[in-house]
């Protein structure tokens, strides 16, 4: 991926406007990072209009976007979702028929729903107008309560911050986890949220430090070598297995088992970046067991094989390999 074309229309959303402006458009080449060609592209170049009172002038009309290597839709107002720019679903269009990435962020998805390429496919929106999502287009398969939804090559999002989510997904898959984390720690944003987690969190902030999850879920972080149950990390967290397993789901949006699941899914690709270790160690360290139990989770959660991940990813002492298409596992 080497060009990114972001969308913009009367009545986008600053937030997750810049999401994707930060995510695709920084020069973070000092960081060893990849730049991309990254333009702002719009049907009628000149003064777009935000929400929030303020313009902004777009001088590139939307050729740019036909040959992009990756689309970001950017949030569109409800009074526009029935009656969309012909233009914006051709390009939509174009870039699925042809195999670009597809990004929406929040309502954004509903440019991809109006332009059909979300039939018969998996997608999210902002919990807020996931319902109106399915009575429009009920042919697609809505999910309300997840942060993003990979389907193919096309991203769906919820809202705001579950655009930095989908983002950094997208870039863990053109540039490794090792990258990714780099920018993700730029961004001063966690990169390991997955997307099955939940969009509405019931405490977003625990009610007392005291109560906190985070030194147990550091300590999972430094120990995933190990057999980890919900009756240990209960007692460390000093409650019964059931108030922890209530509790760290409330808080995370996720089950403990699935948390750890993926942190190890995302230890094993920095161990398979940037190390030599063969599949049995790097299972091991990954608190896996096994070369067999690794290739299981690795393919299940990013569709692809430990082998031909480190074949595109591996980091070398002084450069990294350039990258080769990714092999991916039916």
């Amino acid at each position: 991926m080497k060009t990114v074309a972001c969308i913009v229309t009367d009545g986008f959303a600053p937030f997750e406007f810049g999401v994707a402006c930060e995510a695709f458009g920084l020069d973070r080449s000092d960081d060893g990072i990849p730049s991309f060609d990254f333009r702002i592209v719009t049907p009628e170049p000149g003064v777009v209009e935000s929400k929030m009172g303020f313009s902004i002038n777009v001088r590139s009309d939307l050729s740019f976007a036909y040959e992009a290597d990756l689309v970001v839709v950017s949030p569109t107002p409800r009074e526009y979702w029935g009656r969309i720019d012909e233009r914006l679903l051709e390009v939509i269009r174009d870039a699925v028929a042809r195999g670009a990435w597809v990004l929406s962020v929040c309502s954004g998805s509903f440019v991809l729903a109006a332009a059909g390429v979300l039939d018969g496919r998996k997608a999210t929106t902002h919990w807020m107008y996931a319902q109106t999502m399915v009575a429009m287009y009920p042919q697609i398969e809505v999910d309300p309560d997840v942060l993003y939804v990979q389907d193919g090559r096309i991203i769906t999002s919820a809202g705001t911050a579950a655009g930095i989510d989908a983002c950094l997904h997208l870039l863990r898959q053109e540039l490794g986890a090792e990258m990714t984390n780099k920018i993700a720690r730029r961004m001063v944003v966690p990169p390991q949220r997955d997307g099955g987690q939940a969009q509405f969190i019931d405490k977003p902030m625990p009610a007392t430090t005291s109560l906190s999850l985070a030194p147990v879920t550091d300590w999972m972080l430094e120990n995933l070598r190990l057999d980890l149950t919900v009756d240990q990390l209960a007692a460390k967290a000093h409650m019964s297995p059931r108030t922890f397993a209530r509790r760290f789901k409330a808080d995370f949006g996720a089950t403990p088992a699935a948390w750890l699941a993926r942190q190890r899914v995302i230890h094993a690709q920095r161990l398979l970046e940037t190390t030599d270790l063969g599949l049995d160690r790097v299972a091991y360290e990954c608190g896996f067991g096994s070369a067999a139990v690794l290739r299981q989770n690795f393919t299940r959660v990013l569709g692809t094989t430990p082998t031909a991940y480190r074949a595109r990813f591996a980091c070398h002492l002084d450069e990294m390999a350039v990258p080769r298409p990714l092999e991916t596992v039916a």
